[in-house]
């Protein structure tokens, strides 16, 4: 009875379908501004966000009040290894993480009936609230929505492998493979295997590849499954712009596009940008803090099938700070259109590899001489600007010679939380294939 209800609940959270039973002030949509709109809008979301469940420092609540107090219209809480979900206490005493200035937020914000507090052997704890009771406050119809979701965490030979699971069910328990490639293959496999069970629109992203400089461009390109990873993740350990030895993650997503299309016929990777968010407190250079990366998703309306369903369409951008009004593929044209900040400048690059480029590869040598297990050097060919535009509205014509382009508009404002010191606001489209 308890397992079904849970999976009720579960599943009307992720269809965006239960009205809020407790509603923040000032929700309820006005006369003239329908709930769910008709026509295609793009939805702003963070899908990579920890919380107490794991590793982060504050509530899923507070969490998912500060996304939305900032503009997002959909979160997933991707806590390690595990959903918000079920019975769970923890230590709430000053000096730890769920007590001391975590607790005054929490209590300041939702009151003492709502946080369920006791004392077990002499210690304060603090009652974590699952998904299934937590969305009621802060969900609301065509305005915010929470998304179940998972990071399986993972590792081969001490390597890091994390992959995101959005729009689970039921949490999964990580899968060994017998490599990098094949353990990224085996989880990604686990996850469509929970959507073909269940018939939920369920998607799997590959996350922060240079963590730990566990992943190689090599170990993505002949994975069928993969379809997601992230180009940019918030979090300062993870190393997206690599560094002499290593490639940085935009690099890497041009040699998996290049080879996956001119040698393997396999599928466009689509990229996504993420917080990986783990403290809420203390905010600067150095932290893992919220609002430094997100997808903004073209769907009808919010709901957790219809992001999925954009997503795996490609229709979708990440950014770390740029609004796009507008992407459109019209026949041979890309073009885009981006909303203007006062006083701020945008350089628009189109990046492209075509189809004369050498794809073949050499391996990186050490100075001892030996062969590094990183990405191979690759052509420079692979992944060059073929065409770049000032201003705020930017196209491109495909000339047919393309195995893919995508844009990326870099502005001149500074971020103002950046994951790494100089970093300006940026967006990366999708790539398109002729």
């Amino acid at each position: 009875m308890a397992r079904s209800l849970r999976t009720l609940l579960a599943a009307s959270i992720a269809l965006g379908i239960i009205s809020a039973a407790v509603v923040c002030q000032n929700s309820s949509p006005s006369a003239d501004e329908p709930a769910v709109p008709q026509a295609a809008r793009y939805w702003k979301g963070n899908l990579h966000t920890h919380s107490l469940w794991s590793d982060g420092d504050d509530y899923p609540e507070m969490i998912a009040d500060w996304y939305k107090s900032h503009g997002y219209q959909f979160l997933a809480m991707t806590d390690h290894n595990r959903l918000s979900d079920g019975e769970r206490w923890v230590d709430a005493e000053p000096k730890s993480k769920a007590g001391g200035a975590a607790m005054k937020k929490y209590l300041a914000r939702f009151g003492d009936a709502w946080v369920e507090r006791r004392e077990e052997k002499g210690k304060a704890q603090v009652r974590l609230k699952p998904l299934s009771e937590f969305h009621s406050l802060l969900d609301e119809a065509g305005r915010f929505l929470m998304i179940p979701g998972e990071e399986i965490s993972h590792s081969y030979a001490k390597l890091p492998v994390h992959i995101n699971a959005i729009n689970l069910r039921d949490a999964i328990k990580p899968v060994d493979g017998d490599g990098i490639a094949e353990t990224i293959r085996i989880n990604h496999r686990a996850v469509a295997e929970q959507r073909r069970k269940t018939g939920w629109k369920i998607i799997a992203s590959l996350n922060h590849p240079n963590f730990g400089w566990g992943i190689r461009a090599e170990d993505m390109i002949l994975t069928d499954e993969l379809k997601f990873f992230e180009v940019f993740n918030g979090h300062p350990s993870v190393r997206n712009y690599g560094d002499a030895l290593h490639i940085d993650c935009e690099k890497m997503w041009d040699i998996v596009l290049a080879l996956r299309l001119g040698k393997h016929r396999l599928p466009i990777v689509y990229g996504l940008a993420t917080d990986d968010a783990h403290g809420y407190h203390v905010y600067g250079l150095g932290r893992v803090n919220p609002g430094r990366g997100w997808v903004m998703v073209r769907a009808s309306h919010l709901s957790a099938e219809a992001i999925v369903r954009a997503m795996e369409a490609g229709d979708f951008y990440a950014s770390t700070g740029v609004i796009l009004n507008e992407v459109k593929v019209n026949g041979t044209e890309l073009r885009l259109s981006i909303k203007a900040e006062p006083g701020v400048t945008y350089k628009t690059q189109f990046i492209a590899t075509l189809k004369d480029a050498k794809l073949d590869s050499e391996p990186r040598f050490g100075p001892d001489g030996q062969e590094l297990k990183v990405t191979r050097i690759y052509s420079d060919e692979i992944g060059k600007v073929v065409a770049e535009v000032q201003g705020t509205e930017a196209k491109y014509v495909l000339t047919g010679k393309e195995l893919y382009v995508r844009a990326k508009v870099i502005s001149s404002k500074p971020h103002p939380n950046p994951y790494a010191k100089g970093d300006a606001e940026v967006a990366w489209t999708q790539p398109v294939a002729p």
